[in-house]
C-alpha cells in the first residue's frame, strides 16, 4: 500500500475495516525513516497529540515505547516538561499500544486518565506500556498502565487510562 494511501481522510479514520494503525506501523517501521513518518501519521489521526511531537520508537502486540525530546515548547516555568505534555505522552504511549493489540473489528476511547508525578522531567523522556490483551471487540473496560522515565530509567510519571474498548460501528 502506498504511502498516499495512508494520508487518505478515510484511511486515518478508526473505522476502517482493518486495524489501520496495526497495518501502518507493519509496513512503516521497517523502511528508513518509517518510524517517524508513522509517529507524524499518528499525529495526522490525533491532531492534539501531535503537538508534542513525541516518536514512537517500538509497536507490538501489547506494548509500545515512546519518546519525547526534551525542548523549549514543552517546558514549564521551571525548566522541565510541563505536566500536561507527560500526560499527553501517557497518554499516546498507552493509546497507542492499546491501538495496535485491537482486533479488526474494535475501536477504543479513554474514559478517564489519572496521572502521578513523581519528579521533575528533564531531558528525553521514554514512555512504556505494557497493555492488557484484548482479544474481543465486545464492550468492556481496560486499565492501562504507563511509566514515564527519564534518561537514568528513574520513573518521572506513573499514568493510568480507563479505557473503553467496543465494536466499530457499521455505516
Amino acid at each position: 500500500m502506498a504511502l498516499t494511501t495512508f494520508l487518505n481522510a478515510k484511511a486515518l479514520t478508526t473505522e476502517s475495516s482493518t486495524n489501520v494503525v496495526r497495518r501502518m506501523w507493519d509496513r512503516l517501521s521497517s523502511l528508513p525513516g518509517g518510524h517517524l513518518v508513522f509517529s507524524r501519521l499518528v499525529g495526522r489521526m490525533a491532531p492534539y497529540t501531535s503537538t508534542i511531537r513525541a516518536n514512537i520508537e517500538e509497536l507490538r502486540e501489547g506494548y509500545s515505547r515512546v519518546t519525547l525530546t526534551d525542548r523549549h515548547s514543552v517546558r514549564n516555568h521551571l525548566a522541565c516538561i510541563h505536566a500536561i505534555a507527560l500526560a499527553n505522552l501517557a497518554e499516546l504511549t498507552g493509546n497507542i499500544a492499546v491501538a495496535y493489540t485491537l482486533p479488526d473489528d474494535a475501536r477504543f476511547i479513554v474514559a478517564g486518565i489519572g496521572i502521578d508525578y513523581q519528579k521533575k522531567a528533564r531531558g528525553t523522556i521514554t514512555g512504556e506500556c505494557h497493555c492488557p490483551p484484548i482479544n474481543t471487540a465486545a464492550k468492556q473496560e481496560y486499565q492501562v498502565r504507563v511509566l514515564l522515565k527519564d534518561e537514568d530509567g528513574d520513573v518521572v510519571a506513573e499514568g493510568m487510562l480507563r479505557t473503553l474498548v467496543g465494536p466499530k460501528e457499521t455505516r
